[in-house]
């Protein structure tokens, strides 16, 4: 931390290390610093896989020329969440913060298949054999399903020597605003005369206390965050539920994931080696608490108990993806099983119903209609494509608000084009965008009567 204090100990002699510059430790940018965060992503937080670096491969919106800025690093967490990291060897320009969201815009309109085709091309570096399935195997043990509606959603880290005070204000200011923004500091010591040490440290927001500092919009946005990890959750849990792919009392483990920081698994790895049972549970087919905890013999939800568990043992407080934590005697995960569910065996019928209940005029994307059932969006829009039993396919648009490019009617008579109905019905388009004041979210169509 800024003003930080390091010394090197000889029994009772303490002498104090020299603060330098990266420069004066003779190191560079891209070649060691960016190194060092490719090496140890817990650099950028907890839960980090990098999935590009040094990326340039901008298509520009007019003339479909790329844009050459190049992003340093590019990172996923475990929600599912884009991580737009900047990385400056000493003090960072003025403009940091602003260039940094300038990347954090264009990531935001990756699509699932878009990153998957930038993470295989990253991994070919080291690699030249994986193909996509593995590629896409690894994203989904890191951050099961994706969905659009986060990846639109990136958060910022800025890693530098220094900050401007300028640039730390905006940060303080756009934080409040709702942006994810984080202020690493690298700073190097130089001790026993000739060697070099590196400290790493979140200058902003102050981890101790930042529950105490985010704004109400801040604090919105966290909430937002909550409610999709119950809808992943929701999920999982029905998924699993509808197709009977556990037996009830099948014995689940304990096994931490890098949602949080190593510390605070090993706290939590030894509170349960205090009493073992702590450890330990059973999965029963209910959509409501499907997990019976050995410890208490009580019965809850996956996220709840596990932040309860961490709250106890390690003393913190944040939502997690509580069915990752949990395997089977065979070691997979429960979203791991979920997603060997076969998609037939889902129950469609309360999407059928949903999408009965939106009105004309009105439309809703496949990643809101997902939550509302319990799946993810890539297997409803497969089910929405080929079946003819879902009514006002034609209400239901990507994420952006336009009409997927392998749309078609289930009626092989209906000739017109979906826009050409969407008109009709009374949904302003332009430019084939659909007006976003005519949207209904997850909540909305929730509250729609059947």
């Amino acid at each position: 931390m800024p003003g930080a204090l390091v010394f090197t100990v000889d029994t009772s002699t303490a002498t104090r290390a020299r603060p330098i510059s990266l420069a004066e430790a003779g190191l560079r940018e891209r070649s060691d610093l960016q190194e060092w965060v490719l090496a140890h992503p817990e650099i950028l937080g907890p839960g980090v896989k990098v999935v590009a670096f040094e990326f340039d491969r901008w298509q520009g919106t007019q003339s479909g020329d790329r844009e050459r800025d190049r992003l340093d690093v590019l990172g996923l967490d475990t929600d599912g969440r884009l991580v737009v990291a900047e990385l400056k060897r000493d003090r960072a320009p003025s403009t940091v913060h602003m260039q940094a969201i300038s990347y954090a815009a264009m990531t935001s309109r990756f699509t699932e298949e878009a990153l998957l085709e930038h993470y295989v091309a990253f991994r070919r570096r080291t690699d030249r054999d994986i193909d996509e399935d593995s590629a896409r195997a690894e994203l989904a043990d890191h951050a099961g399903e994706l969905d659009v509606e986060v990846l639109r959603q990136p958060r910022i880290v800025l890693v530098a020597g220094d900050f401007p005070t300028t640039v730390t204000a905006s940060v303080v200011w756009l934080t409040e605003m709702g942006l994810n923004i984080t202020m690493q500091r690298v700073q190097a010591y130089r001790v026993f005369d000739d060697r070099t040490i590196i400290t790493v440290s979140q200058l902003f927001p102050v981890p101790d206390v930042e529950d105490f500092t985010v704004s109400p919009q801040r604090a919105q946005a966290q909430a937002v965050d909550a409610k999709r990890r119950q809808a992943r959750e929701k999920s999982t849990v029905l998924r699993l539920v509808a197709a009977g792919a556990i037996p009830d009392g099948t014995p689940l483990a304990l096994r931490p994931t890098t949602e949080v920081d190593e510390q605070a698994r090993q706290q939590l790895l030894d509170w349960v080696a205090e009493e073992p049972s702590r450890g330990r549970a059973r999965w029963f087919n209910r959509r409501r608490d499907p997990i019976r905890w050995e410890h208490d013999g009580q019965s809850y939800r996956p996220s709840p108990l596990i932040a309860s568990m961490l709250t106890e043992a390690a003393g913190i407080t944040r939502s997690v993806r509580g069915p990752s934590w949990w395997v089977l005697p065979d070691g997979r995960d429960l979203p791991t099983v979920a997603g060997s569910v076969p998609t037939g065996r889902f129950d469609w019928s309360d999407l059928h119903r949903a999408m009965g209940a939106i009105p004309a005029g009105r439309w809703t994307t496949y990643g809101e209609l997902a939550k509302v059932v319990g799946t993810a969006a890539q297997p409803l829009g497969q089910h929405i494509a080929g079946c003819p039993d879902c009514p006002n396919a034609q209400r239901v648009l990507g994420a952006d608000g336009r009409v997927r490019p392998n749309f078609a009617w289930s009626d092989p008579d209906e000739h017109r084009t979906p826009e050409e109905v969407l008109r009709s019905e009374g949904v302003l388009l332009q430019a084939g965008y659909a007006a976003d004041s005519q949207r209904l979210n997850a909540t909305d169509l929730q509250a729609l009567p059947e």
